[in-house]
This record gives C-alpha cells, structure tokens and sequence, in this order.
C-alpha cells in the first residue's frame, strides 16, 4: 500500500480564458468569448498582461464554476483535469472535501467549500513550464465548518519544504468571520520543478486536536521584474531608508508577501479590473488614510496615459489607479501632513512601492509640484516632482523603497507596528508652482527573512491569554439586563467590602509599623506556604494562576527580555494591561534577599522617572515581578547592539536628565536616602514617549544615616565597567557610588559603545579610563564622539558636558558632582544645546548658569552619605582581591519588613 493516497489531474497550460474554458467545459466558451470582447472596449480595465499560467481553485468541490468574475474555478476532487496533485497521508484521518460553512452569510465562489484536515495535506503545481516568478493567493473563510470550530484552526503553511509563509496561524484572529485572501509572489528555484503548498495542523506536543483548512488558491504568473529587480535595468532605483539611502535589491531569491494595496482617492479596484493578473486594489479611506480633507481627491477618466519609455509599464497597474489621486487641493492654505498608517509586523523588511501619475493640467514642467515624503517617519524624498521622474503629465511612474520594521519595545520577538507614510508639503523657499502633494497608489511588501515570512497574530484581535472575548453586539445586547442586575449586586457587595478593609487597615496599621524587621527563616517559611506577605495598599499580590494566564502559561513567545534574575515576558494583566513579568529562575545570581529588597523598595516608590512595580508573585517555587510595561525597551538598545535607529543628541539629553532626576529622588527625596548600587544604561528604560525610568532595584540599599556616618562598608556587588573605583578598593558604599556609575553612562551615550571592551587594546578597553587619559594627555576627545550626534552638538554644550563627565568620574568621592548638580548639568547642557535664536535663551542661561558654575561645581555635603553599588555582573564575594578587607557593618536588606502583613492573597487596590 502506498503510503500517500494521490489524487492526479493531467496539467494543460492556460494561455487565455477561452482556452481554458474549451478544456472544462465548452458551455463557457461563449459566455468568456463575450466577456473578453467586452473588456476590450473598456480602456480603463484592459488587460495589459496575459498570464502563461493561471489557475483558480476551489477546495473541497467536485464541480468547475463560473465566479462573479468569470473566472472558472477549478474543483479540488475531480479527475479529468490535469492542473495539479493532491496528497495526504493515508490515514483515517484523511481531509473532509464538499464542506460548507456554517452560515447563512451571502458568499461566493471560493468560499462556498472547503477542504479540512487534521493531518497534513499538499497540493502540487507543476510550474516548470514558466521561469517566471508567480502569485500565490491563499483563501480563507474563518467560519464553522460542522464540528470544527473556528478557534480550534491553527496550523502552518509551507512552501517546497522551506519557505514558510505561515506559522501558528489562526484565520479566526485576522477578521470576525468574514472572508480574506493572502498574496504571495514566489519565484521557484532552478532546481525545483513543482511548486508544493503544504498545509500543516499545529497537533505536535499539544494536547489539543487542531486542523487546517484552505477554501481556495490561486496561481497566477507574473512579469519577470514586476516586484523584483532587474539587475540588467541601470535606471532602476530603489532606496533603503535609514542606511543613509543605499541601494537596495529584491532578488529571486526572496519571497514576498503582500500585506497591503491601495488605490489611493478612489473606490476599490476588484481582481477583475486588474491588468490580467486578478490584484485587488482596497480604497484608501477610512481603512488607512487617518484623515479625509474636503479637497483631497482628485481625478480625470478623460484621458489616456502615456507610456513612455523607461517608466512604469502599462501593467504595472490599473489606469484608474492613476487617474485618482489624494493632494491638499491647490488653493489650500492650511499645513497638514496626509497621512496613511499600515499595521505591519516588526523585524521585517518591507518593499514599499508607491504609484504617482501627475494629471493636474496646470502642471506641466519640473518644480511644479514639489512636495516630501515620509515613510515609517525617515525622509525618503527630500524634493519629490513627479514630472521631473515621469518626464511628462499624464505619464505613470512608480518608486520604490525598503524599509525594516523594529519592535518599539527593542525586542527580537515579532510584534504589530505602525508603517507610517506621509505627504509634506515643501518647505518655504524652495522653488515650486504649487505648494501642494500628490499620492495615486500604494503598495507595501513583506520580504521573506530566511526563507520566513511567518509573522505574528494582528494587534486588534489578539485573545487575552486566558482566552477571554469581547462579546458581540448581539450577545451584549440579549445580556444588558443581566450585566445590569450583577453589576448593582457586585457594586453593593464592594462597598461593603470597603468599608470591611478600612477598619482592618485602621486596626492592623500599627501592627505593621511594630513589625519591621523580618528573619529570612520566616520569609522562607512564609514563601513555602504560597502566602501573600504584602499588603495590598503596598503592592498588588498575584497569583500564579493569574501569572500564567497573563503570559500564556510562560510561552517563550512572550519573552522581551533575559537578565541574571531570569526571563522576562510581556504579559496582559486583567486580560488588557501590558506588563513586564519578571520571573526568577532556579539557580539565578539573585535571590530571595534581591527579589524582597525590590519589593520593599519599589512598593513605596512612586516617580516619574523611577519603573513602578504593580504587583509580585511568591508562591510554591515561583518568585515573580510584576512591572509597568515599558514601550521602547532599555537605554543600550538605542545606543549599539541593535538595528533601532540612532537618538537624536536631544534625545540623548532629555533621556539622561530624566534618569538623573530619578536618581535624584533616590538620593534625596525618598523617605531614606537610597543607594541605587546598579546604575547602567540597561537600567534605563523608554516609555512610549521616551520619558526615561531607572529600573532593577534588587541591589538596592538604605544609605547612611546620621551626621557621624558618612558611608556603609558591604561587599562589593556591582556591573564590571560601571564600578565605582573608591567602592571596589575600599568596601565602602556612598551616594557618589552611584554618580560613578552614572558618569560612565554618560559616557556610552556620547560614545554609542559598551562602557567595557576586553578585545580591545588595553588602553582602549575601559571607556572611562580611556576618555580620562585622552583628557589629561590632551588627545582630541572628539574622536570618540558618536559620529551620528558629531555634527548636532555645540562647542559650549560639549565643554560643558565634558566637564560633568570628568566630575562624575573623579576618583575621589567627595570631589565628585552630587545627583542634584548632575540635574543642574543637563538642564544646563540642554539648553546650551538650542538655537541662540532662541528669545529666551538668554534669560534661561542666566538661571541656570546661576545653579550650576561650570568652573565650580559644589558639592552637596548632605550627599556624601554613601550607598551600595550595582549590578548582577561582579560579586566581590567571590573575589580575593578584595577579601581581606574586613566589613565594619553586615550587608541588611533595604527595608525591614513592616510593610508585610499575615493575611494571605490581599486583593487588588
């Protein structure tokens, strides 16, 4: 027995649809005859392009039909036909052919049917017969189909065994049961003779029963170097934004997804109105265009285009694409940005072609309309004119540009972002007829990333991890009544309550207060028994049930970052709230005295500048930290080691003060002075508005207190290359511990390198020392300069900045700028850093040259009491060079345990 059972229909090539009709069925043959006489005499949708092959299929029918088109679709299970071979395993579990959905939804050919499987299953096209690359387009309607249920249809998709198109996918995810369609342009390579679309059930290492299922393909050929580069072609260009415009090529050796294509100023354009090659052509507005202005469309069907030579070919795209257009309108005063937003996944890079054809009869000649154009917010044209690409009006010309992607948070796992493109207008002064734009069509491509282009579930319809879903309009309509009734009895029942953990939080506040130390014995004790330690006002205690509905059962799709303590995941607290979920892991550098010094410190922290902490876990072996979710990611990743484009040296200076300004508070505005001990730029994290917070409190300690006590002795603990020098010889921990370590930071964001480099040559290795051996010797401290910020930073703005490093990094503490001057310094560095210009500036300078003398910095003596140093990278206790250095005071923890209640599993606030 053969282990495949095969279903084999003979190929034949369809050069045309009378053709193809003559082969399936000659009571089509007329009707097509008409149809294609017809679409002759229509100029606007003439084909321009006859497919060498070109096939439609319906899975799971047995009968060929006609569709609204006129296309014939081509049923999966007959035998008569040679266009290509279905295989599955021959198994029991073998695919389900003639279903249709469950619904009484109005649709057509090819979602009538559907072929369903819960094990693989491939369909063969013997594509030989072309070297040209093709469309493959992939139909699907997310309904029920019998007993298979939407939510139960994940799997995969692959390409000859390489390329894979899908991963995970779940149909159900992408829209609320209507149907859709996924392009791919595909080139087979030399070596393969069949193109296999294999479809594959997610039922490995899972206990779940799931299935795939495809209700129709498309293969369609294509021009050679339609989407792809002609290497041969000197006058193509194609600019790759952000890599300073470089060249960039799609070679056929990638594969392409389209992710979105739009006539821009005008209604849909169906497949059937195409240039032979069955693209779909979505309007623009209100699906992507943020804002419709009263005259922004534009149009003209009363002439022809012109196809010169060395511009688009006439079946790059539809006419109509062309002769709609989006503009401000000539007469329009008012300065806005057209703006169009296309949700794309991150880590990828993305072909983005956009289509222009100037027809306005006013604007003949080059400078007549010359406008900018932003994509993923980079300047991709400067001074774009249409005619002076084009050569003339009414010509159609389109420009082509990569851009990649990056994850907001600074992550490699894939996320959705936003692709921006937006229209400007020119600037004043430069020389145009009209101060106007003009937009006729876009079109954005993923391309594959090693043979990947598997992206993640959209945005708007990711489920809660806990699998909880927004109801219908319908079900919220039947339940109101309910929901009214239960939200009234809950309400009671809160107030109630309420006013209960008042007087038990009046009654147990002193015994809080009386407790305020705890044995590490009785944390362990209480860690055994899974009991919340915490009470609720403080810090919201989590269980793990509610852990690991927020991340999925701790799937590796969630992690955004690994660290000493362990993984940390991205999660969906209450189903909705982004968080970041620390877990540590067994066997981690830090431990139970880390995980509580955090909870004690950052439960009765709150600043702008300083990462909240929401909640905590501690149950059976599981001790969790539970955060506010930080957009953009750390410091370090916008500085090297990744692709995120550079921060501007603005930037770099509101981001430092606001990490200064948390320090700050640390140091002097808290309760009790604290010492951070772990100041590094991977402790600095963005928000989405790049407002910077100091993060990871774990080594965190309470400093000195009293006028007789001027430091702490401790062991050391700290980051290498961050190291306070004066703390690492001598044990002895201060608040200039941390302005150390901060003054090497400022450094890595003036540099944009690592503040440690042991590959190096040895003078080179250490960045501070480095920077201050250049300084005393009088090399050109320039040169390490960050060559992206070089150009944008002031001679006084530089002196002045220089000099605060130097302070920060002096090797005596007490000589050393306290945080509250490194505040003064930035806000000074900042504004030595605008415009003269500026009407202000002088009244500015004058205040702040006031607060901080930048030939006489003083020093704070309130702040020399000194803190614990940072960092899970070095720990002097496994160290000798430092071990016969004897410890005047034992390492405490941060805060004794007052704030720890025995009621167990606080609710929320």
């Amino acid at each position: 027995m053969n282990k495949y059972a095969t279903y084999t229909i003979p190929f034949f090539t369809l050069f045309s649809h009378s053709t193809m009709a003559t082969s399936i069925n000659k009571n089509f043959l007329t009707k097509l005859t008409i149809l294609s006489f017809i679409w002759l005499l229509v100029p606007l949708v003439a084909n321009s392009y006859n497919p060498i092959y070109n096939l439609a299929i319906t899975c799971g029918s047995s009968t060929n039909t006609p569709s609204l088109d006129n296309r014939i679709w081509v049923g999966d299970n007959i035998d008569n036909s040679n266009l290509f071979t279905f295989t599955e395993p021959k198994t029991r579990n073998s695919s389900l052919k003639n279903i249709p959905p469950n619904s009484l939804l109005d649709i057509q050919i090819p979602y009538t049917t559907a072929r369903i499987s819960l094990s693989n299953f491939t369909y063969s096209f013997p594509v030989n017969i072309t070297n040209s690359p093709v469309f493959l387009r992939l139909y699907f309607y997310p309904a029920s189909y019998q007993s298979f249920e939407p939510t139960n249809a994940i799997f995969s998709v692959n390409v000859n065994n390489n390329l894979s198109l899908l991963k995970n996918f779940n149909p159900s995810l992408w829209t609320n049961k209507k149907p859709f369609m996924k392009e791919y342009c595909i080139q087979i390579k030399p070596n393969e003779n069949l193109l296999n679309i294999t479809f594959i059930p997610n039922n490995i290492n899972t206990s779940n029963v799931y299935y795939a299922f495809i209700n129709g393909i498309e293969v369609v050929s294509m021009p050679s170097f339609l989407y792809y580069t002609n290497l041969d072609d000197m006058t193509y260009h194609s600019k790759f934004l952000g890599f300073n415009n470089m060249e960039n090529q799609i070679r056929n050796d990638k594969a392409l997804e389209m992710v979105y294509r739009v006539n821009v100023g005008d209604n849909q354009v169906p497949p059937d109105q195409d240039t032979g090659m069955f693209r779909n052509w979505d309007k623009d507005y209100p699906l992507y265009l943020e804002k419709e202005y009263p005259d922004s469309v534009s149009s003209d069907y009363a002439h022809n285009l012109t196809y010169l030579q060395n511009t688009s070919p006439n079946y790059t795209a539809p006419e109509v694409v062309y002769l709609t257009a989006r503009s401000y309108g000539l007469n329009v005063k008012e300065d806005y940005n057209v703006t169009w937003n296309f949700e794309v996944d991150s880590t990828f890079t993305y072909m983005v072609r956009l289509h222009f054809c100037e027809f306005d009869w006013r604007i003949l000649n080059e400078a007549g309309r010359v406008f900018q154009i932003f994509i993923a917010n980079i300047l991709a044209e400067k001074n774009a004119d249409v005619i002076k690409w084009s050569g003339g009006n009414k010509v159609p010309i389109h420009k082509d540009y990569a851009v990649t992607m990056y994850s907001p948070n600074g992550i490699s796992q894939i996320e959705r972002v936003n692709l921006s493109i937006k229209l400007q207008r020119a600037p004043e002064g430069v020389d145009t007829l009209a101060r106007d734009v003009l937009l006729n069509g876009i079109e954005i491509f993923k391309i594959s990333d090693n043979d990947n282009l598997a992206g993640s579930k959209p945005k708007f319809s990711i489920l809660p991890p806990n699998g909880q879903v927004t109801p219908s309009p319908q079900s919220k309509s039947k339940n109101s009544t309910i929901v009214i009734f239960i939200a009234v009895g809950v309400s009671c029942l809160l107030l109630a309550f309420v006013a209960t953990g008042i007087i038990v939080f009046v009654r147990r506040r002193k015994r809080f207060e009386s407790h305020f130390e705890m044995e590490e014995s009785s944390w362990k004790t209480l860690k055994r028994e899974g009991s919340s330690t915490l009470p609720s006002h403080l810090c919201r205690y989590f269980t793990i049930a509610e852990i690991k509905a927020a991340t999925n059962n701790f799937d590796d799709i969630f992690i955004i970052g690994v660290g000493g303590f362990g993984n940390v995941y991205k999660g969906y607290i209450d189903g909705v709230t982004p968080v970041a979920i620390k877990r540590l892991k067994p066997g981690s550098q830090q431990g139970v005295n880390e995980f509580m010094n955090e909870i004690e410190l950052l439960s009765q922290l709150r600043h702008i500048h300083l990462v909240s902490l929401i909640g905590y876990c501690n149950e059976g072996a599981e001790m969790i930290l539970v955060y506010d979710f930080m957009q953009r990611g750390t410091l370090t990743e916008y500085l090297y080691g990744s692709d995120n484009e550079p921060l501007t040296w603005k930037q770099r200076l509101e981001i430092l003060l606001g990490a200064a300004r948390g320090l700050h508070y640390l140091h002097a505005g808290a309760k009790h002075n604290i010492i951070h001990r772990d100041v590094k730029s991977t402790n600095i994290l963005l928000d989405e508005k790049w407002v910077a917070k100091v993060s990871d409190f774990g080594l965190s300690k309470v400093g000195p207190s009293g006028m007789s006590m001027t430091h702490i002795t401790t062991i050391v603990k700290g980051s290498l290359g961050y190291l306070d020098p004066e703390y690492y010889m001598r044990q002895r921990l201060t608040l200039k511990s941390d302005v150390y370590s901060f003054g090497v930071v400022l450094l890595e964001v003036l540099c944009a390198r690592p503040p440690l480099i042991r590959s190096l040559d040895k003078k080179k290795a250490s960045l501070a020392v480095w920077f201050q051996r250049c300084y005393n010797e009088g090399v050109v401290i320039e040169e390490m300069v960050d060559p992206f910020i070089k150009d944008s930073i002031t001679d006084e703005c530089f002196k002045c900045y220089c000099q605060m490093v130097l302070s920060c990094l002096h090797d005596d503490g007490n000589q050393r700028l306290s945080m509250s001057d490194v505040v003064g310094a930035l806000e000074f560095a900042l504004q030595l850093n605008m415009s003269e210009e500026d009407s202000k500036f002088g009244e500015i300078k004058e205040k702040s040259e006031q607060r901080v003398k930048l030939s006489e910095f003083t020093i704070d003596d309130a702040s020399d009491s000194q803190f614990t140093s940072s960092g899970d990278d070095y720990d002097e206790s496994h160290t000798s060079k430092v071990s016969s250095i004897s410890a005047t005071t034992e390492d405490q923890p941060l805060f004794s345990a007052t704030i720890f209640s025995e009621n167990g599993n606080p609710r929320a606030r």
